[in-house]
């Protein structure tokens, strides 16, 4: 951390970055992924960096941008097989190395680790580039959501050796650090991930948004937001609501997102509200207007639903790894169960169900943790991280004079 503070004082004085990020998925695109590398790059802006941003075009673009230190290239991409609104981008290595020879950057950070991706990292290497990596998604876990359970150790090689390529992977929380050394990954590095408390407050919670969901007054919303895919563990958010209803019958789970497997969800559950997605304070007052969020998801790698959800005051019950493991103390400011286990996290809902005042309580503490991870301290560390890799602290050389015998 000293060092990080160091580098980012040095860049005070220096001339700013030059970097070049590459990613397949940014804004206005809505996932955790897209939101957190829309902060990042403004954060890089705001301190005075110039960030080539390379991505797949995506629908009815100008390729216009707003900022002067912002250039962006837009490639050709292809849709991904149900998820038809995101799109991966196909190889460029010849592209880049043609941009890169002609305007070349201090460093190069390649942000998801698709076609695009790879050839990114492939290219940056080809001419001696420094380049670093994040690791945002559990990849290779969501195949067995997808009837492709036989592709999980294949993807897991593919997802490490991309990653080892690169000087430094940046990983949204120590849980997931572990794990992946374990596994084999190096220069694994941990920048956390930050909410806008402005944005998601307790202050937002309405009254007529609860009406509408058909709420008494006095009722218990319980809601999840994410979105509604297979890899989301949606039938547990469904048990564990049910285990709660059969407690609180005036319960009502709000699911805020979309996705493919929403229709079937509809159809199977009339007793839902299906909210579908929503964006900046209506997203937020969504969050503040519930009770209790469930979290069931076991493919996180950090879940930047549970800080927002904090942030708006709500007990979060998840299971105790990513995000949740590094944000949550244990009945204090939230309520977690071991990784996996169905029955303990279903105790742990039923807790925050049926004693109202103590899950406010929860509510209250949860929004003061998530008030200390303000975006400006992690988009301070993540620039340290790129200045670190980009021009490395030279390693002083030993003092060739003999060392004086103490008297």
């Amino acid at each position: 951390m000293e060092e990080a503070a160091l580098i980012a004082e040095d860049l005070c004085r220096e001339p700013r970055l030059r970097i070049a990020l590459v990613t397949e998925t940014y804004p206005p695109e809505v996932n955790g992924v897209a939101m957190t590398l829309g902060r990042m790059v403004d954060g890089l802006l705001e301190r005075g960096h110039r960030v080539q941003l390379i991505r797949p075009r995506q629908r009815a673009e100008s390729g216009e941008t707003a900022h002067a230190a912002l250039d962006e290239q837009l490639v050709r991409g292809v849709a991904i097989p149900r998820y038809a609104d995101l799109k991966f981008g196909l190889p460029a290595r010849n592209a880049l190395i043609r941009r890169w020879t002609s305007d070349r950057p201090d460093v190069v950070h390649v942000a998801t680790e698709g076609p695009l991706g790879w050839s990114a990292v492939s290219a940056a290497r080809r001419l001696g580039l420094p380049v670093t990596s994040d690791f945002h998604t559990n990849f290779d876990h969501y195949s067995g959501h997808y009837g492709l359970g036989w592709l999980k150790q294949p993807v897991g090689a593919y997802l490490r050796r991309f990653h080892n390529r690169t000087a430094a992977t940046y990983v949204p929380s120590h849980d997931m650090a572990r794990r992946l050394v374990g596994k084999g990954y190096r220069g694994i590095e941990v920048i956390a991930r930050g909410v806008d408390c402005q944005l998601f407050s307790p202050a937002r919670r309405s009254e007529a948004l609860r009406a509408a969901w058909g709420l008494a007054p006095d009722g218990l919303a319980v809601i999840s937001v994410g979105r509604l895919a297979p890899e989301k563990n949606l039938p547990a958010t469904l048990r564990l609501f049910d285990a709660i209803r059969r407690r609180v019958p005036t319960a009502r789970l709000v699911l805020v997102g979309d996705g493919p497997s929403r229709a079937a969800l509809e159809l199977q559950r009339h007793d839902v509200v299906f909210a579908g997605m929503r964006h900046g304070e209506d997203l937020a007052s969504h969050y503040a207007s519930g009770d209790l969020f469930l979290f069931p998801s076991r493919t996180e790698t950090f879940g930047n639903v549970t800080l927002e959800a904090m942030a708006s005051g709500l007990p979060v019950v998840a299971y105790d790894y990513a995000g949740a493991a590094e944000l949550i103390r244990d009945g204090v400011s939230g309520l977690l169960a071991p990784f996996d286990d169905e029955a303990r996290l279903r105790d742990r809902a039923l807790e925050a169900a049926t004693t109202r005042a103590d899950a406010e309580a929860i509510g209250r503490a949860a929004r003061k943790v998530a008030e200390a991870h303000d975006w400006d301290r992690i988009n301070d560390a993540f620039a340290a991280a790129l200045a670190a890799v980009a021009r490395p602290r030279p390693v002083a050389e030993p003092d060739p004079r003999p060392v004086p015998e103490a008297p």
